[in-house]
């Protein structure tokens, strides 16, 4: 029985392991091929041991780029940041109020309000990425960060989420608010945004990511380098007629390009756990 017993608690955590190796042995290629010269990483086999060239890469990847990209991994990283901030801030806000109005006040199409956004869950961004093109071309937001931002900011999902944890707070805090002579607005900044804290905290890192790894809306809207963000970018490395193709950048951009979205979720990870999991008010 105690040979079965440890039999296991042994097989889960070799399995454990292999899983966390399956993942790791990837990302960790990478790293070994962003420290070795190009002709190394196209030699075979390639080395599996880190290279002598980590600063020299590196170095170069954020200052300059490739050769055949005018953009660097600095600049990149500051438009994904600065789309991936700005979507993430952008829904929360939208949705916070939107969710305030339909669980807050008693207005005629509340229900048909809510249902209409909901729905569009149901509309792939495909579908609308045309019209949405067309807007705002007509408004001349390409090559903008505002082109990049103001069509991502509205999200069924958060409102979703904003509405099920308002609708189970207790009727008597909006009660005892306007009793105490708080307006709608002081009631919603001062009172429900504290209280909400942890689904913020939760649905920033969602949607922090998500912006971080978009691709198809900056592919359409971005012709100018200076806009490019990193997925754009390290598919454009690849790219292009009669030109080598730096590997040692791509993969040193590429490594870069994780760092960001992985430190969100690991600074944040209590809180979106709580977020996504705690049920008191």
């Amino acid at each position: 029985m105690t040979e079965h017993s440890k039999l296991r608690r042994i097989v889960p955590h070799v399995w454990l392991w292999l899983a966390i190796a399956v993942v790791v042995f990837p990302i960790f290629l990478v790293f070994v091929a962003s420290t070795h010269t190009n002709q190394d990483i196209l030699s075979a086999p390639m080395p599996l041991t880190p290279g002598s060239h980590l600063v020299e890469n590196y170095t170069r990847a954020l200052a300059e780029g490739t050769e055949n990209l005018g953009a660097s991994a600095l600049t990149m990283m500051k438009n994904s940041f600065i789309m991936a901030m700005g979507i993430a801030v952008g829904k929360i806000i939208v949705s916070l109020l939107a969710a305030y109005a339909i669980v807050f006040f008693k207005f005629p199409g509340r229900s048909f309000c809510f249902w209409a956004i909901f729905i569009t869950l149901m509309l792939p961004v495909e579908v609308r990425i045309m019209p949405t093109y067309k807007v705002i071309s007509d408004l001349g937001l390409l090559n903008s960060y505002a082109g990049l931002i103001l069509p991502m900011i509205v999200s069924a999902t958060a409102v979703f989420l904003f509405r099920q944890f308002f609708m189970s707070l207790p009727r008597e805090i909006a009660e005892a608010s306007q009793i105490d002579g708080a307006s709608p607005m002081a009631f919603f900044t001062e009172i429900l945004v504290p209280m909400t804290r942890t689904p913020i905290a939760a649905m920033f890192v969602i949607q922090f990511i998500y912006g971080w790894n978009q691709y198809l809306w900056p592919l359409l809207i971005t012709t100018k380098e200076k806009y490019y963000t990193l997925l754009i970018g390290i598919n454009r490395m690849l790219t292009g007629a009669d030109v080598l193709i730096e590997w040692q950048i791509v993969m040193a951009t590429t490594l870069l390009a994780m760092i960001p979205p992985v430190l969100v979720v690991v600074i944040m990870q209590k809180q979106f756990v709580a977020g996504m999991t705690d049920t008191e008010k």
